[in-house]
C-alpha cells in the first residue's frame, strides 16, 4: 500500500506506532520533522500514513484531536470507565471526584464502575456504598456495580462499549485487568493480588493499547493514583461538577467561587440537601489546591 490513507493508532511502543486500517495493523514510524514541530502522536490519534508493507510505514500527519488525556496519554476518547473497588482498596469518593473533574474537563463522558461488590463483608458498609451509588446516579452519572469473580453486573456493562472508544482508568489494584479479563477472556491480562501490607496493587499494565471489543474499542491503561489540577483555573472548577454548573447563573455574583460569597445558589443547594455535602467539601478542597498551585507557579 503506497498511497496515503487514514488510520488510527492503537498502540505505541519504543518509537513505533501501530496503525489500524481496514482490520489490518501497520507498524509505522513518525515523520522526521515531527520532533521539530513538537508533534507527538499518541494512541487514539487519527493519522495520515503510507506504507509499502505492514512493518514499514510512515505517519505523515496527525489529525486534529477532539480531546486528549495526558495520564494516560490517549486521544479521541468517547467515554471513560472509572473503575473503583468497593473494598481493597476501600471506595474513595474524594479520589473518584478528582477523576470525575479531570474527565469532565476533557469533555469525556464518565461511567462509574464499582468492582468487588461481592467482597463487602458488613451490612453497614453495604448500605454506605449503596447510598453513594444512589447519590452519583441522582447527579446524572451512570454507575455500574460489578464483580469480576461472580460476573455480577457484566451483562449491564457490555452494551455501553458499542460503537465507542472507551478508556479504563482508576487507582491501582481496583481490578481493571480482572474486569477486562471477564469481558474479554482471550486477553489473559496479567493481574496481581493486592498486597495486604501496602493495601494497594502493583501496576500490571505497561502501556496504553486500544483493543477491539464488539463494535467498539477499549483502552487498557497503566494504573495511577493521583491527579493534579494544573490545567484547571479556579473559575473553571465548578463547571466540572454538573450539579454546580447548572446553578452558576443563579448566583448573585458573576464569577462566584461558591466559597465565601453571599447569595450563592450552590451553597444554598448544599444546605437544602440538593447537592451532596461530600461533593461540596471535595470541591472546596480542590479549589484550595488550585489556588496553592497558582501561588507556587
Amino acid at each position: 500500500m503506497n498511497n496515503k490513507t487514514e488510520g488510527r493508532i492503537i498502540k505505541s511502543v519504543a518509537g513505533f506506532y501501530y496503525v489500524l486500517f481496514n482490520d489490518e495493523v501497520f507498524q509505522c514510524r513518525g515523520r522526521g520533522n515531527f520532533r521539530k514541530k513538537k508533534i507527538t502522536p499518541v494512541v487514539g490519534d487519527w493519522v495520515v500514513f503510507e506504507s509499502t508493507n505492514p512493518t514499514d510505514g510512515y505517519i505523515l500527519d496527525v489529525k486534529e484531536r477532539k480531546n486528549e488525556l495526558n495520564r494516560p496519554p490517549i486521544a479521541n476518547v468517547d467515554q471513560a470507565i472509572l473503575v473503583f473497588s468497593a473494598v481493597r482498596p476501600e471506595f474513595s469518593t474524594a479520589l473518584l471526584d478528582r477523576f470525575l473533574v479531570h474527565i469532565e474537563d476533557n469533555g469525556i463522558q464518565p461511567v462509574i464502575c464499582i468492582t468487588k461488590m461481592d467482597l463487602i463483608e458488613s451490612n453497614e458498609y453495604q448500605l454506605e456504598i449503596e447510598n453513594y451509588i444512589k447519590a452519583y446516579r441522582k447527579l446524572g452519572y451512570d454507575v455500574l456495580p460489578t464483580s469480576a469473580m461472580s460476573l455480577a453486573g457484566m451483562e449491564d456493562i457490555k452494551p455501553i462499549f458499542k460503537g465507542k472508544t472507551s478508556v479504563f482508568a482508576g487507582q491501582s489494584g481496583v481490578g481493571k485487568s480482572s474486569l477486562l479479563n471477564a469481558l474479554m477472556p482471550e486477553l489473559m491480562l496479567e493481574t496481581n493480588d493486592i498486597s495486604d501490607h501496602l493495601g494497594r496493587g502493583k501496576h500490571t499494565t505497561r502501556h496504553v493499547e486500544l483493543l477491539p471489543y464488539g463494535e467498539g474499542l477499549i483502552a487498557d491503561t497503566p494504573g495511577f493514583s493521583s491527579l493534579d489540577f494544573v490545567e484547571i483555573e479556579t473559575e473553571e472548577l465548578s463547571y466540572n461538577f454538573p450539579e454546580m454548573k447548572e446553578r452558576v447563573s443563579d448566583c448573585k455574583f458573576r464569577g462566584c467561587t461558591h466559597s465565601s460569597e453571599p447569595k450563592c445558589a450552590v451553597k444554598e443547594a448544599v444546605e437544602e440537601g440538593e447537592i451532596p455535602r461530600f461533593r461540596y467539601d471535595h470541591y472546596l478542597e480542590f479549589l484550595q489546591e488550585i489556588k496553592e498551585q497558582k501561588r507556587r507557579y
